[in-house]
Parts: C-alpha cells; structure tokens; sequence
C-alpha cells in the first residue's frame, strides 16, 4: 500500500484553476481500483492519497501523471508500507510482512 503526500509548489489560485482535471484524474485512479482515499492537508498546502493494487513504479508513474504534477503546480512523495492491520472495511488490502 502507498501513501502519496502532494505538495502543492504554486500559488492556491494556479491550483484551483486545474482542480477541475486533477478531480477527474482522482476519479479515473478510483474507477480503476487504485485509490482507496484522498483529500486535502490542513492546512491546505497539499494533500493525500492513499493507494493499493500496483507496485511503487506504477505508483510514481500515476503521480507523474497528475495535472498538478504535468503543469508543474505541485510535487509527491510516496511512502510504501505494509498494511497489517486494517479497519474491516478495508481486509481485502490487509497484507503479510514479507518472508525474512
């Protein structure tokens, strides 16, 4: 599971003129079954996605694929983890640590 922290890098009136298209992006990552959740940072320099279903290079490859991130308004970072313990609604992400 990933956890992708955007940073915006403009002005809030440069974001909020491609808001619309980053919607829909975010809506396409949903349709798809890789987003499980999203929103803003408070306060609202950025914000947060958490994902699932795909490995880190197809993770880095979505962000790239972020209007945000093609009009260069904002930057990500992602952090894997392993989900071992999760809330009921979210058991078909629950994961196994890997063998050592």
């Amino acid at each position: 599971m990933f956890v992708l922290e955007l940073t915006y890098t403009a002005p809030l009136d440069r974001i909020d003129a491609v808001l619309p298209e980053h919607v829909e992006w975010l809506k396409a990552h949903y349709a798809a079954g890789t987003f499980l959740a999203s929103g803003r940072k408070v306060p609202r320099d950025g914000g947060l996605i958490l994902a699932a279903g795909v490995d880190r290079a197809a993770v880095e490859e979505i962000t790239r694929t972020d209007p945000f991130t093609v009009a260069g308004l904002a930057t990500y970072a992602v952090t894997e983890f392993v989900a071992t313990t999760t809330a009921p609604a979210l058991d078909a992400y629950r994961e196994q640590l890997p063998a050592s």
